[in-house]
């Protein structure tokens, strides 16, 4: 057992792995260090709720301040981590402090893509991250007139729905011929289409952003979209600087082994930077979604206790745009057919997606409880193929029944 831990990261796996350590029984020193200057918070709810003006912010927090006081967690936050002296098991911060650690967990996260294109720095243009960016963006949004998003995939089209919920003229831009086509499929992108335009929002498709003036946003074929409030969604990249300055193993995210643990034996990664061999498809994968990251950071720390469990937990997730809510589970990439058992205008249906006739993932519209069975099914097909696990059906509980990118 270590008698101390270090966790890079304030996100959603950071935090749950020192909820699970204290929680599991462990006694010994944890410190958690954030770069962010606010608690550990409900992220996916920064475009939902949050920002359409329907939660309060102290909603957001995960936990309290005092939480972590009672529960001996030392949370420092705007704590920047230079560099991990992997010799001496130290961790260094920019400011020259220095934690020591017996295990270390990654759960550094990832950054928005930026939008490299004149104006994009301006002050009425917002990315969406942190508690901080959903401030300003929320302050902007009490007085804007029009917006226009930058990205149709799920961020923006949250980042839309909400923005309409405060009656804000809104367009969105995407490079994608259809909204969300590349994980929903080209018949629920279109449904997902004309609902937002049932609400109000323009599409401009198969096109990008080239400029940003204080008035407008400019497309490549020359059009221009009046703007007072310009939000960027196109991506983020997962920051792996630390464990590659460190020697560590990194492929499109930090390489992790079937109990989270990177090249360097006791330091283990966790949340939208590992990589880790997905037993349903045979495949390393890399997912960056809220509640895949809190089941990494718990199984991370049972890892760090000694458990030697296996990460098999199903990826998870689900948004909720206006009144539609969709769950997704199973990990789809690669799908060459999708199979689509009820209606989608009804929006009462299941699309199953599928690889070489094996189902990789369903997508969900109002049928929750097919969605659970639809993980049950999935962790009984990984069991069957002679590799249990530890299973991972549980939602994880500090975002049960909250929207969950």
């Amino acid at each position: 057992m270590p008698e101390s831990v270090v966790i890079v990261g304030g996100g959603a796996a950071g935090n749950a792995a020192a909820e699970t350590l204290r929680r599991e029984g462990y006694a010994g020193r944890i410190v958690m260090l954030s770069a962010d200057p606010d608690l550990p918070c409900d992220r996916p709810n920064l475009s939902k709720s949050y920002l359409a003006g329907t939660a309060p912010e102290d909603w957001i927090p995960l936990r309290s301040a005092g939480f972590y006081r009672e529960q001996e967690i030392d949370l420092r936050l705007n704590a920047r981590v230079a560099s991990i002296d992997v010799a001496g098991r130290q961790v260094v911060l920019a400011d020259g402090g220095r934690h020591p650690y017996d295990a270390l967990l990654l759960a550094t996260g990832a950054q928005p893509v930026r939008l490299e294109i004149p104006g994009a720095e301006l002050d009425h243009v917002h990315y969406l991250r942190t508690v901080a960016d959903s401030r300003r963006l929320v302050a902007a949004a009490r007085t804007a007139k029009r917006a226009v998003v930058i990205g149709s995939s799920f961020i923006g089209l949250e980042v839309a729905a909400s923005l309409r919920a405060r009656d804000i003229d809104v367009h969105v831009v995407g490079r994608e011929a259809i909204p969300m086509q590349p994980v929903l499929g080209s018949e629920a992108g279109a449904f997902i289409r004309t609902m937002h335009e049932d609400h109000g929002v323009t599409f401009h498709l198969g096109t990008t952003a080239t400029a940003i003036d204080e008035k407008a946003v400019t497309l490549a074929n020359g059009e221009k979209l009046d703007a007072d409030l310009v939000v960027i969604g196109i991506g983020v990249r997962a920051e792996t600087r630390l464990a590659e300055e460190a020697g560590l193993a990194v492929d499109h995210g930090v390489k992790v082994d079937e109990y989270l643990e990177t090249s360097q034996p006791g330091i283990f990664a966790a949340g939208d930077i590992a990589r880790w061999p997905d037993p349903l498809t045979g495949e390393d994968i890399r997912v960056e979604h809220f509640v895949v990251a809190e089941r990494q950071g718990e199984a991370a720390a049972r890892n760090i206790m000694g458990r030697r469990r296996r990460f098999d937990a199903i990826p998870f997730f689900w948004t909720e745009q206006y009144d539609l809510s969709l769950v997704y589970v199973g990990h789809g990439s690669g799908a060459d057919a999708i199979e689509i058992d009820g209606d989608l205008q009804s929006r009462d249906c299941t699309l199953s997606y599928l690889h070489d006739g094996r189902k990789r993932a369903v997508a969900l519209i109002h049928r929750d409880l097919e969605g659970l069975r639809a993980e049950l099914a999935f962790e009984t097909s990984i069991a069957a193929a002679g590799d249990p696990g530890s299973g991972g059906a549980a939602r994880a509980s500090s975002s049960s029944g909250q929207p969950a990118g």
